[in-house]
């Protein structure tokens, strides 16, 4: 695993924490800033994953 795979379920996580906590209260904003950050945490958890494919693949 690699600092960009960690960084990125942790970000999906803390999307989803406050997406659930946006529809809790009642807040559209809030639901959509938990969307975007899960959205950025997959990107950046793919992105993790291609690394360590590509430094597997120069072994």
């Amino acid at each position: 695993m690699n600092k960009d795979q960690i960084a990125g379920a942790t970000k999906e996580a803390a999307g989803k924490v406050q997406e659930a906590a946006g529809k809790l209260i009642g807040s559209k904003e809030q639901e959509a800033k938990g969307l975007v950050k899960q959205v950025e945490g997959n990107t950046q958890k793919a992105y993790g994953d291609v690394k360590e494919i590509v430094k597997d693949a120069t072994k």
